[in-house]
């Protein structure tokens, strides 16, 4: 009948309506949510720190932040499809044949799941912080995000190395942040052999700025000296290397000493 066709298909409009009304209502409240979270963590941090996250509120913050979000989101999507009788209709097919669904699903998504604890994990436990200078697998970098299956290290060139965290949580990796946030810095200086090198050592070593040298290598085109110093932060280690590259080829010059190449 034309009539009860008409409502059957009002009623399917109106189901679809209020299946994309769920959808788009639980994004926007994730969204609010999570600003809401982001503006109370700033709130505490300006009480108690002065207005900075420290590294491991800042881990923690991301991760609680993007679960939160997740979840609203995936019950949002629960509520919209059980808005439409069809999708209904066949996630109560599907959850009939639960247990063979789990096993698949469940291999076939794996190393995903893997990557996800393993996130969980890292941001819980924190060998790693966002921020923080690392080692892995010969690339070092600094952390730039943790995401729940990968993480982000930006390398000094600018590239992004991104490791799954299962592979994280799995191997070793070298934190030169952990405990204290002052990197090293060192730079090199290349000398002739007739070179007065303990005239060049006192020109750059400074106790009050923590500055220290030393003849790094001898060969047969030069002597190379290396200096050393600390970095505030990992973000500062290009800045003070430079300035301090810069400092120490001014001085040679000033005093008649050449160098032939700096690294």
């Amino acid at each position: 009948m034309p009539g009860a066709q008409f409502y059957t298909a009002a009623v399917e409009n109106e189901d679809w309506i209020a299946a994309s009304a769920f959808l788009v209502g639980s994004v926007v409240v994730a969204e609010v949510v999570d600003r809401a979270l982001l503006r109370r963590a700033r709130k505490l941090t300006e009480a108690v720190r002065g207005g900075e996250l420290s590294p491991v509120a800042t881990t923690r913050l991301r991760l609680v932040r993007r679960l939160v979000f997740a979840v609203i989101v995936l019950i949002g999507v629960a509520l919209a499809a059980s808005k439409i009788p069809s999708v209904s209709r066949l996630a109560t097919g599907i959850l009939a044949s639960s247990a063979v669904l789990g096993l698949v699903v469940g291999f076939a998504a794996r190393q995903t799941l893997a990557n996800a604890i393993a996130g969980i994990l890292l941001a819980m436990s924190q060998p790693i912080r966002i921020a923080d200078l690392v080692t892995f697998e010969g690339e070092t970098g600094e952390v730039e995000d943790i995401r729940l299956t990968y993480t982000y290290i930006r390398l000094d060139d600018g590239r992004r190395l991104i490791v799954p965290n299962e592979r994280l949580a799995q191997s070793s990796i070298q934190n030169h942040t952990i405990t204290d946030p002052r990197v090293q810095v060192e730079v090199s200086i290349w000398l002739p052999p007739g070179a007065d090198l303990e005239q060049a050592i006192e020109l750059i070593e400074d106790d009050e700025q923590g500055i220290s040298a030393t003849v790094a290598e001898s060969a047969h085109e030069g002597v190379r000296l290396s200096a050393t110093t600390w970095a505030a932060t990992p973000a500062h280690r290009g800045e003070t290397a430079s300035e301090l590259r810069r400092r120490w080829l001014r001085l040679l010059r000033e005093h008649g000493l050449s160098s032939v190449e700096a690294s």
